[in-house]
């Protein structure tokens, strides 16, 4: 067995990615939107309407633009797989800038100015504006994209981060309740992980139910995976929303402390990309066409931890943290669209075409 190499994407596509910070807590309430009324019939190019604003097709496909390279070969199939999910993290978007304008949040135009920028730096201006234009895209379309993240980042950031607090009892029970975790008995790393396989798995645990079936699937999932860790995804979040490992997924994938002893066992593409590694080092080990992202989170060296180093706090508090967030998140999300008119044409169509979109039928109306 050899290991691959990681598959980083490069600028061109990082750019180009649609960044979701819902993008997990979105594919867990993906299927709540419940239409309380009938609505008229709608054009072929409505794709969703949302409390009575529309998303159209040109919105899904120059979102899928972003995300997907067209010189990669890709069946109808999961192009339509790809814009239906896209269409959620849309409809999501949608109902999380009406929740800004009601709490009155924009994005200062400097703001908007610094993440433009930094999106590019990496990219030639001019390989960026072929780029552009090989997707037909715009400037304009990447800022608004741009803007519209960062202003959903506001409302979460708001209505999510701000509430959360980790507060010393709650970090004196956690260390009571997994005290043997903090007495490291030899070196150590704690590591977690995402599972990609090219074949239908018989039981997936993850929070969106997402599977690639094959080889070209599982190689766009990995490849989409890395760009959200690149562009500042939460491992664990998108480990709990799309790894294909049952026992891990739940768990943001973590596999807690593993001892170099047992690293040293373990098969040579693992092996060298856990031990030595410093802490956020990320990989991917492809063996046999199945793919795991590993992170490392961090190298315990041996010795009892307890939490008044400063470091066993922060682990402790980040932990606490990050779990809440994650409830709160996924909590807040699922309000907000339960609360929200949702009528997703596409998905309508694609049902009642059995997996073709009507381009010339209007939509069924909503029952």
């Amino acid at each position: 067995m050899t290991a691959s190499t990681p598959r980083i994407p490069d600028p061109v596509h990082l750019v180009f990615r649609t960044v979701s910070v819902f993008a997990v807590a979105c594919g867990m309430v993906a299927c709540r939107a419940t239409p309380s009324r009938p609505a008229a019939a709608a054009s072929p190019d409505t794709w969703a309407v949302v409390d009575g604003r529309t998303i159209t097709r040109n919105d899904v496909e120059k979102a899928y633009r972003r995300t997907h390279d067209a010189s990669q070969t890709t069946s109808e199939e999961e192009a339509l797989t790809a814009k239906l999910a896209i269409l959620n993290d849309l409809i999501v978007q949608d109902i999380l800038l009406a929740k800004a304008s009601a709490l009155k949040l924009d994005v200062p135009q400097s703001d908007l100015d610094a993440a433009y920028a930094n999106a590019s730096k990496n990219i030639p201006p001019d390989a960026y504006q072929e780029e552009l234009k090989r997707r037909s895209l715009t400037p304009d379309d990447m800022r608004d994209s741009v803007r519209r993240q960062l202003l959903a980042q506001k409302v979460i950031d708001q209505e999510v981060g701000s509430k959360i607090a980790v507060t010393d009892q709650e970090v004196a029970d956690f260390f009571g309740v997994n005290r043997a975790q903090f007495n490291v008995a030899e070196d150590s790393y704690r590591i977690a992980q995402i599972v990609v396989t090219p074949v239908r798995d018989p039981q997936v645990a993850n929070s969106t139910g997402d599977d690639a079936a094959t080889p070209q699937a599982a190689a766009a999932k990995v490849q989409m995976l890395m760009e959200r860790l690149k562009a500042g995804a939460p491992f664990a979040e998108l480990a709990a929303g799309y790894s294909e490992d049952p026992e891990s997924a739940p768990r943001g994938g973590d596999l807690g402390l593993v001892p170099a002893s047992r690293l040293r066992q373990a098969p040579p593409p693992l092996r060298d990309a856990v031990l030595g590694k410093e802490a956020g080092t990320v990989s991917v080990v492809t063996v046999g066409g199945n793919h795991t992202i590993v992170l490392v989170i961090a190298h315990e060296p041996a010795g009892q931890r307890d939490p008044s180093m400063p470091q066993v706090r922060q682990r402790i508090t980040d932990t606490i943290r990050s779990r809440k967030e994650v409830l709160l998140r996924t909590a807040f999300l699922t309000a907000i669209r339960g609360d929200a008119t949702v009528l997703n044409y596409l998905a309508r169509r694609v049902v009642e075409s059995q997996g073709k979109v009507p381009v010339s039928q209007p939509a069924a109306t909503a029952k």
